[in-house]
């Protein structure tokens, strides 16, 4: 699905002004609060409307000022799920999830019920109110009532904010589902880097109303000019590897083309594609042999660049295997090391490193995967 945007809405002192472009299945707004990534979502949705611009999906006009366009939010066939999920407290889970499904003609819908509530895990919570749900039960309740609208896209607007690590950490393997089995077009707005990087596949970065930046979610968060908006302690890099048997218990074991790497906390079939996150801060380098270390995850590498840091700290650019992986060292180190441009070294990442709420699997289609098998 394509988005295309260019919009500008003023708001008291306010100013929104953002233009790109995005072709990902799964388009994250990232940005700190005030961004303007909220107004910018319901722009899309139709729940505001843009003083001069243009807003397209694919092939469709939503919104086209100078030719007085504006499709009402009701035919613009986009689900919505707000941060405090927002169910009617007197109707029942099974109401709430049917009050979509009624406002979308018959000829439009597509799903079931049954299947919904299968997919998001919510088939025992039909006869309760929402007032006898968790945090993260009512979020998937919000899910499935956005899903029987029959949505083309999905906004989901910081689904994760109001719950704790724990709701979180079960919420995303169901928002993957929605990714991976519907092959469902989402915009997914959040300021966590952690989310960003294991559900999205594109990213837009929003500061002071302004869309700063836009691509590929891994390219995007491989630059160094971007620190002072992804954050520098965020500085990392996203790469894509396959699961392989032979795993400890509780640690899978993923080939990558720069070498084998052994994560904790994945539990997905041999053979899937996944995605990892690696922060720079987490990378050691060496130029050699290590020689007996208690790292084992080792990355053959080649430094293609280096960019000042927070003194006195250096990202250290490296290509390994085709993808882009960041280390952060000190300047003294870059000295020691003779780091410069076409040296090759080894990266060196700690199991521990490995952030569990940055893992997550690839999606099956996605080109990404095939280059794992050349």
């Amino acid at each position: 699905m394509t988005i295309r945007v260019d919009v500008i809405r003023q708001a008291g002192a306010f100013t929104l002004a953002a233009q790109f472009a995005s072709e990902g299945r799964v388009t994250a707004f990232f940005g700190r609060s005030g961004a303007g990534k909220t107004t910018l979502v319901n722009l899309v949705a139709g729940l505001l409307h843009p003083d001069r611009g243009r807003i397209t999906v694919d092939d469709e006009t939503l919104v086209d000022t100078g030719r007085g366009i504006d499709l009402p939010a009701h035919r613009r066939r986009i689900g919505y799920v707000f941060q405090d999920s927002r169910l009617f407290p007197h109707l029942s889970v099974r109401s709430n999830l049917l009050y979509g499904r009624r406002m979308t003609p018959r000829v439009e819908r597509w799903g079931s019920l049954e299947a919904t509530a299968d997919l998001l895990g919510i088939a025992h919570l039909l006869s309760r109110r929402p007032g006898a749900l968790s945090g993260g039960e009512r979020q998937r309740v919000a899910l499935g009532r956005a899903l029987l609208a029959s949505p083309r896209l999905l906004l989901l607007d910081e689904p994760l904010a109001a719950l704790d690590e724990a709701r979180k950490a079960d919420l995303l393997p169901y928002i993957e589902r929605l990714r991976d089995e519907m092959r469902l077009p989402m915009v997914y707005v959040s300021h966590s880097i952690e989310e960003v990087a294991r559900i999205a596949d594109t990213m837009v970065v929003l500061a002071d109303g302004r869309a700063v930046a836009s691509g590929p979610v891994a390219e995007i968060l491989a630059r160094s000019d971007l620190r002072p908006f992804t954050g520098q302690a965020e500085a990392s890099a996203v790469i894509v590897a396959r699961i392989v048997a032979g795993g400890e218990p509780g640690v899978a074991l993923v080939d990558h083309p720069a070498g084998r790497l052994s994560v904790p906390g994945l539990d997905l079939p041999a053979g899937r594609a996944v995605r990892l996150r690696i922060r720079a801060r987490d990378v050691a380098l060496a130029v050699g042999e290590p020689g007996l270390i208690s790292i084992r995850n080792r990355l053959a590498a080649t430094v293609t660049g280096l960019a000042a840091a927070d003194p006195p700290m250096v990202e250290v650019r490296l290509d390994a295997g085709g993808d882009v992986v960041m280390a952060s060292v000190t300047e003294g180190a870059v000295q020691a090391l003779g780091l410069r441009p076409g040296l090759p070294v080894t990266a060196l990442i700690k199991s521990a490193a490995f952030d569990r709420m940055s893992l997550g699997p690839l999606e099956t289609d996605n080109p990404q995967a095939s280059r794992l098998d050349t």
